[in-house]
């Protein structure tokens, strides 16, 4: 949560649900949803929210207006929304930003309200999760970056001489993730239906740009939708991490990494497999897990290479 010391009694639930966690592969957890209105996991999340900024979303509400208002009363009625089971989030305002490439990333700004409460779910349900993911996941994580994740594909080529290498693309991963599927990898550890239910609600969330003829946001540009997590949303790097974990435990549990010699490294939505034989194979294997998971694989960026001698390029570096 940036530059913030977690207070004491939120790092003692986080400590307890990992530990559970892990000591616990098979359990799932339920009784989660009051944790997430608790007057200091809010509060905290609040100043969490408030020390990245950001934009306000399409009800236009600002920090300034909130603490104007007085925010110990704007997250009491937040926890009053939530306790009794009435908070409903707003639409998600979507921009465009440009990308090194020069192309343009959509960006999901969803309102103050839901930055905050979504923040409070992450506190709690980060470490349970956290329990889980896959050393080879470096993104959104505390203790590892994306230069650590280059510096481990540099190690599985030149210490390990893991020489052959799947480059893979990913064709606007975080836009096409099945609710579905993703829910049901939720679901695997959280059985608390309330918290099942907010997460619903932040993925079907409307998403409104704005309407160039008029100037204002009230173009809405998908509604009742069936796939992805909306970039910039607080609750997305976690869900993706989530379902991108799906792909790991398959590409193990199948078998490749060992016919392979397949080791996989993934950031976020970028990943590469460094193999010891067979990266051919390893490729047409990885699309087919990929296209079980309702994830696709673009085809002209997608290679294979052999080094050295062949390039790729992973997170720009």
């Amino acid at each position: 949560m940036g530059n913030l010391v977690t207070p004491n009694t939120i790092q003692r639930l986080q400590t307890a649900l990992y530990e559970k966690a892990k000591r616990e592969p098979n359990y799932r957890f339920y009784s989660l949803y009051d944790k997430i209105y608790r007057p200091d996991i809010l509060g905290f999340a609040y100043r969490s929210a408030r020390a990245n900024r950001g934009a306000p979303g399409v009800d236009g509400e600002t920090f300034a207006d909130i603490e104007a208002r007085g925010v110990d009363e704007w997250l009491g009625v937040l926890a009053k929304e939530l306790r009794e089971e009435t908070y409903k989030p707003g639409p998600v305002r979507r921009v465009l930003i440009p990308k090194p490439n020069g192309k343009m990333r959509p960006l999901g700004i969803p309102n103050l309200k839901d930055r905050v409460i979504q923040t409070a779910a992450v506190l709690v349900l980060g470490s349970i999760f956290e329990a889980d993911l896959a050393e080879e996941q470096y993104a959104y994580r505390s203790g590892k970056k994306a230069i650590t994740a280059v510096e481990t594909v540099q190690c599985l080529m030149n210490r390990d001489r893991y020489l052959q290498i799947v480059d893979t693309d990913l064709s606007g991963y975080f836009d096409v993730i099945p609710h579905d599927k993703l829910i049901k990898a939720v679901v695997r550890r959280v059985l608390d239906g309330k918290v099942i239910h907010l997460i619903k609600m932040w993925l079907k969330a409307p998403v409104v740009e704005q309407d160039k003829s008029s100037g204002t946001n009230n173009k809405v540009t998908q509604d009742n939708n069936d796939v992805g997590t909306p970039q910039g949303a607080v609750i997305s790097p976690l869900l993706s991490n989530i379902y991108m974990r799906e792909f790991i435990v398959a590409w193990k549990g199948t078998g490749c990494e060992k016919k392979y010699g397949g080791k996989v490294v993934n950031y976020a939505d970028d990943l590469v497999i460094c193999c010891k034989r067979d990266a051919k194979g390893a490729l047409e294997d990885m699309k087919g897990l990929m296209e079980g998971l309702g994830l696709m694989v673009n085809e002209e960026k997608t290679k294979t290479c052999v080094m050295p001698g062949d390039e790729f390029s992973f997170l720009v570096f």
